[in-house]
């Protein structure tokens, strides 16, 4: 696991987009796996800018997103599909067929879940697969106690990670309690894999990805075990990290 320390957000969204755009650029039918939340925010918004600057074309790329949220429509301004759209992809030139998600709304989500797996498959896998993490170590909506050998699987989320997306909702009640997120095993499975924090309030929480055991109880970890992983995480993030190999 490399860890690249950057001075602040902006830097650290712009470090990751660079890797993006560069990947899009040397391989145009590329894999990309997608992350949502606040984090990957200034991310899209470096890719977005150098579309439109630069002309780096994603008519290639095809995109799975980690999770979505079960019962709430694609057009819901809470949704994950919402959220893609207005962040990234209603600004640069993708085709829509290349747009995964899951679908929070299908009749049955087991076949929904066995599904998107396929989807993936067809697809020859994830080349590049960004990630957030949450406090308690969930990646995706993974959360802890969740198997290593985890597909696409319905879950229902920890009360401390409803009360972290909470401020997008009007309510406590209104944040959907389960979701369909990408399994353990699938997100292992990509080629590469960089990994983004900011803020103090990450901070003890990328010590112990940098500094803790492998274990199921703190989902993160895994990555541990990847050949090929990056994390991108600001100052403040890393405030706690006790001597970290910064490259």
């Amino acid at each position: 696991m490399k860890i690249i320390k950057a001075m602040n957000y902006e830097e650290m969204s712009q470090l990751a987009a660079d890797r993006v755009i560069d990947r899009v650029r040397s391989h145009p039918h590329f894999t990309l796996g997608l992350a949502t939340g606040a984090t990957p925010l200034g991310l899209y918004n470096k890719l977005v800018g150098d579309h439109q600057k630069n002309g780096t074309s994603y008519q290639g790329v095809v995109t799975f997103n980690l999770d979505e949220y079960i019962g709430l429509p694609p057009n819901h301004p809470n949704s994950y599909h919402y959220y893609m759209n207005q962040h990234l992809f209603d600004h640069i030139d993708i085709e829509e067929k290349n747009i995964h998600l899951p679908d929070g709304t299908a009749e049955n989500l087991v076949k929904e879940c066995i599904f998107y797996e396929k989807q993936i498959r067809q697809a020859g896998g994830i080349r590049l697969q960004i990630l957030g993490i949450g406090q308690n170590g969930h990646i995706g909506f993974n959360e802890p106690g969740t198997s290593p050998d985890s597909r696409t699987h319905v879950v229902r989320l920890t009360e401390s990670t409803r009360k972290a997306n909470s401020h997008y909702f009007k309510s406590m009640e209104e944040v959907p309690a389960c979701a369909i997120t990408m399994g353990l095993a699938t997100i292992i499975e990509s080629e590469e894999i960089i990994l983004l924090a900011s803020g103090e309030h990450k901070s003890s929480t990328i010590d112990k990805l940098i500094h803790g055991d492998v274990h199921h109880q703190f989902p993160a970890s895994l990555l541990k075990t990847h050949p090929n992983v990056t994390v991108i995480a600001d100052q403040a993030a890393l405030k706690m990290a006790r001597a970290p190999r910064v490259y």
